[in-house]
């Protein structure tokens, strides 16, 4: 197999210390204050403070070794991780029971800027600047490539430039500049052949158990698109969704789970048979239909025969199918956004619209507490302006998705103000709080109702330009398999680094394993702000330790993985 640079598995403490070479960065003399009403926040900035630096360093430093510059120096591009290290996904070469508390510095990434990370259970993986695929963790200790994103002879897998990365137990889908959609065996102990066939589909044998071992699989729509028509994303879990340049919808199902609580969209596909040219017809039945009493009483359930349920779940091995299917209920609507949680599905419209549909034990769908369904089945719509007054306009901005936790985030303009209305951003949040993932300091097993986070809805500050109150909102949020979330605040004094939720191996970062249940900032080991940064690195390094470019704009980004976390910088595209 191809592998990647050598590196230097150690980490090194994210730390606050004196140094000789000074980075000069501003401090907030004022924290975010929030209520349930709008709260105003100030943020006043005090001259440049130069008596403190953020600097890397595992042991004290001495006049006879040079310090090398701090994670956030003009110098160097320092990744950070923290959480669970089982099956070394964080760090490579570190024992799987190793817990890193609170962020480290991977030391094998330094100066290496990332398109996009995922970290799964097993396994991690990522694109470099350059749009190269690498895993590790799962079959294979050191990063290894398993996509090119540039055409070399040195590699056997050539594709295009890989711009976002899903993860799922069984596979890695990158989607590359141009639209593609692909399919790689996160399995890496497999081998593979190094030739591929000039057709759409190729060497699938061993996506089917067969003899024929292939190196990775283009998914391709099932109908065609229009012209100029591409895909600009993709979601993943156990269902892949992938949302098109027009706002058209497309789901693939990526097991025999793909449709369990009916998130796939839709029941029936086909499959290409490997032994001709025939097409396999499939039916994947929600639990909800092919057992409808499997909850109930012993004594009113139904017995099924050979022929009747077991026949409709399907027991059977799923063959891979290496097509995407139009949600058929979401023809004629143009969206904006696609999400696939852990077992359910959202559709963000232009005009700020949430559907949602899948799984709903938890009220993960959003659609309010006296919905005690356990299954949508139809994209059905949230209703996130409850509770408010009737002039008031909402309009969702974004979905994030992740395990069985949803949040909206979600602008509210009153119009009594007018003609100058009044703006304020909320964060919704529905699902598994039983970790305190809810955000609102309440640990609550099911939320049906969107529900607002604390200390991070609400929030405006005074623009000087403006001469008015804006907003201050969130600007990502990663919410992770197992239960937290990580947030990024975006406002002018900076993008505050928040986190809560589950903590049971330290995915917080704040060295503790205790919860959160309300949004807490997260802070260097000094108690300063955790802010990240953009800015332009004076060189970028791919995962070869090859220069990719130099003079480009980067900026920091925050992962939520399976009880993990990470801040990498990310290339600006």
């Amino acid at each position: 197999m191809f592998k990647a640079r050598p590196f230097r598995s150690g980490i090194r403490p994210f730390s606050s210390a004196s140094s000789s070479k000074k980075f000069h960065w501003t401090r907030s003399r004022q924290r975010l204050a929030a209520t349930s009403l709008v709260v105003v926040s100030v943020l006043a900035y005090s001259g440049l403070n130069r008596n403190r630096i953020i600097q890397n360093d595992l042991l004290p430093s001495s006049s006879s070794k040079p310090e090398e510059p701090g994670p956030n120096s003009d110098n160097t591009l320092n990744t950070l991780v923290w959480g669970s290290n089982k099956s070394k996904r964080l760090v490579p070469g570190i024992s799987d029971s190793e817990v890193i508390r609170t962020p480290a510095i991977a030391k094998w990434l330094d100066n290496v800027a990332l398109r996009d990370l995922a970290l799964h259970k097993d396994y991690a993986a990522c694109v470099d600047a350059r749009g190269d695929v690498y895993q590790w963790g799962l079959g294979t200790e050191s990063p290894t490539l398993i996509l090119k994103g540039q055409a070399s002879p040195h590699t056997r897998f050539n594709v295009e430039n890989i711009v976002q990365l899903q993860v799922t137990e069984a596979k890695v889908y990158a989607l590359s500049a141009s639209g593609k959609i692909y399919a790689v065996d996160a399995d890496l102990t497999r081998e593979s052949l190094p030739t591929r066939s000039n057709s759409t589909w190729w060497a699938i044998g061993w996506l089917w158990g067969g003899e024929s071992i292939g190196a990775f699989q283009e998914i391709v729509p099932r109908s065609q698109l229009s012209w100029g028509e591409k895909f600009i994303s993709i979601s993943a879990s156990d269902h892949l969704l992938a949302l098109t340049s027009s706002g058209r919808a497309f789901a693939h199902p990526a097991n025999n789970n793909a449709n369990a609580y009916g998130q796939l969209g839709f029941r029936k596909f086909d499959v290409p048979d490997p032994q001709s040219k025939e097409r396999i017809p499939v039916e994947l039945v929600p639990k909800s239909i092919a057992d409808p009493y499997a909850k109930a009483s012993p004594f009113k359930r139904a017995t099924p025969d050979s022929e009747g349920t077991s026949k409709k779940t399907n027991p059977t091995p799923l063959p891979f199918c290496p097509n995407l299917f139009e949600i058929p209920s979401l023809q004629g609507v143009k969206l904006s956004q696609l999400v696939a949680g852990g077992r359910s599905s959202f559709a963000l419209t232009s005009t700020g619209q949430v559907l949602g549909w899948g799984a709903n034990e938890y009220g993960q769908i959003g659609l309010g507490n006296n919905v005690t369904l356990d299954t949508i089945t139809v994209p059905t719509e949230v209703i996130l302006w409850r509770m408010t007054s009737p002039g008031d306009q909402t309009k969702c901005l974004s979905v994030s998705a992740g395990g069985d936790l949803t949040s909206f985030t979600v602008e509210r303009t009153s119009q009594s103000y007018a003609p100058n209305a009044s703006r304020t951003i909320e964060l919704l949040l529905c699902g598994n709080g039983q970790y305190g993932s809810l955000g609102n300091n309440v640990y609550t097993n099911a939320q049906g109702s969107p529900t607002r986070a604390r200390s991070v809805s609400n929030l405006t500050e005074y623009n000087d330009a403006t001469k008015n109150l804006q907003p201050i909102g969130p600007e990502a949020i990663s919410i992770s398999p197992t239960g937290h979330v990580l947030l990024t605040l975006n406002s002018t004094g900076g993008r505050d680094l928040l986190v809560w939720g589950k903590n049971y191996d330290s995915e917080l970062g704040n060295g503790k394993r205790s919860g959160l249940a309300v949004p807490t900032a997260l802070t260097t080991s000094d108690g300063d702000r955790f802010i990240l940064r953009r800015k332009k690195a004076k060189q970028v390094l791919d995962l070869q330790g090859n220069v990719w470019r130099r003079g480009v704009e980067v900026e920091q980004k925050a992962v939520a993985g399976h009880s993990s976390s990470a801040v990498f910088w990310k290339v600006s595209m």
